[in-house]
């Protein structure tokens, strides 16, 4: 089985399209959440996800807030705008399929388990060695794969835990070890924040068992365009380009 991972979406059409043409071929599409937000496209990054087959979805925060099932007062002013913007422009039947994402964290298979923020709590962010910790109890299966962070990171425990990486380069190839367990974020689609404004996504070869996150170039520019049309913060534009 080819699993093709995405997270973080974000209304960023022209990522979205980038990463699908780089895919290739995957029997099964796994969609970790935050599909709109901050972007200029929230309609059409839900159709075009929509139409991938099969595909499993869960939601995220941005999800939540958009279609008003959680309040925005922790969002900073930039994402409450966004939050409004997108609210806004939902069509409804994309307003109501959105509002009806299931919530992380979801079992796969025997081998693979998603969330959003963690497997503890859908709306906590993962980001040092007590979180991490924490997620690898609560976690189901041997890969637990999240989003959220925007930042790519790997974290593999068998008699010790111990991160994985750099996750740096066009690709990273992780090798799933049997009598391991691993907690991965493969990184953001439309709004990476490790300082490489290139796209990622993940591929997870369940035969080879082997997990390869990706790197992709996308039309920037075409990207911040829309947003600053649509009347979004500028700063939702500058920082595709510079991955932050």
């Amino acid at each position: 089985m080819m699993y093709l991972i995405v997270s973080d979406v974000h209304a960023n059409l022209e990522a979205l399209d980038a990463v699908l043409a780089a895919a290739g071929h995957f029997d099964h599409a796994l969609v970790l959440g935050d599909l709109v937000g901050y972007g200029a496209n929230p309609n059409e990054v839900i159709n075009r996800l929509q139409s991938l087959s099969p595909v499993t979805f869960i939601r995220g925060n941005h999800d939540k807030a958009a279609t008003r099932l959680a309040s925005v007062e922790h969002f900073n002013h930039l994402a409450r705008f966004a939050v409004q913007w997108t609210t806004d422009r939902l069509t409804p039947e994309n307003f109501e399929w959105l509002a009806a994402l299931p919530t992380g964290p979801v079992a796969i298979d025997q081998l693979i388990e998603i969330c959003h923020g963690a497997p503890f709590d859908e709306d906590a962010y993962i980001f040092d060695e007590l979180d991490v910790r924490r997620a690898m109890a609560a976690a189901s299966r041997p890969l637990c794969l999240f989003g959220h962070t925007h930042v790519p990171a790997a974290f593999k425990l068998a008699e010790t835990l111990l991160p994985v990486g750099p996750l740096r380069g066009d690709r990273f190839r992780l090798s799933i070890e049997p009598t391991a367990r691993y907690l991965v974020n493969c990184g953001a689609v439309g709004q990476p924040r490790d300082g490489d404004p290139r796209a990622a996504f993940a591929l997870l070869d369940t035969t080879e068992r082997t997990l390869t996150i990706v790197r992709v170039p996308y039309d920037v520019i075409g990207a911040q365009t829309k947003i600053i049309e649509a009347g979004l913060p500028e700063v939702l534009a500058h920082r595709l380009a510079i991955g932050r």
